[in-house]
């Protein structure tokens, strides 16, 4: 029998805003997806058709969000590896190996582990975490957009786009902002009308 080899992966560390999403999936063995990529190179729309097809397929898959309060307190990076443990942690069963996208192993991780630079593009399990974490975490920046309209998260996703930045500088930051990144904490200077 071989390994149960997770493939781990995250989305969402450069945007001010939302969580940052991380997936780690065990594919079964036997069972290849056609069309697994990078997310980053697929179609809103071809990830969410891989989305459940990923799921169907997958031994085991977990996607975990780590809050802004954690990414603030602990930092992005720490805050994204921490993730990482947890996503491995709930998978059932376990992985006997991850293999992580990237050059950052974290610590304390329950089973042996290796990074792999670019694995988003080489790994299909990897590839299959990529394309769960970023589809949860575009769709909870949708619902966030519900709730704070204004700032236009359903468009961005929490990236500093132009109208994002506008946004900040106009209404100040959300619950759902990052108050450890620098245009964040700038937004937070400014000198604005209170609303009456």
């Amino acid at each position: 029998m071989s390994l149960l080899v997770a493939g781990v992966d995250e989305a969402g560390r450069g945007p001010l805003a939302g969580p940052v999403a991380v997936a780690a999936v065990i594919l079964r063995e036997g069972h290849a997806l056609d069309g697994l990529d990078d997310s980053k190179r697929l179609t809103e729309a071809r990830r969410e058709a891989l989305y459940p097809q990923i799921i169907a397929s997958a031994l085991a898959w977990r996607v975990e969000f780590v809050e802004c309060d954690e990414i603030d307190r602990l930092n992005i990076l720490q805050a994204t590896l921490a993730g990482m443990c947890r996503a491995l942690r709930a998978l059932s069963p376990a992985a006997q190996l991850a293999r992580i996208d990237g050059n950052q192993m974290p610590r304390d991780l329950p089973c042996p582990a290796e990074t792999v630079v670019g694995g988003d593009g080489l790994e299909p399990a990897i590839m299959a975490a990529s394309i769960l974490a970023k589809v949860s975490r575009d769709r909870l920046m949708r619902e966030l957009h519900l709730k704070y309209p204004q700032y236009g998260f359903d468009r961005h996703k929490g990236y500093a786009s132009r109208e994002h930045l506008a946004a900040l500088e106009a209404h100040g930051p959300c619950p759902a902002h990052r108050r450890s990144f620098m245009p964040v904490q700038m937004s937070l200077t400014l000198d604005r009308p209170v609303p009456g």
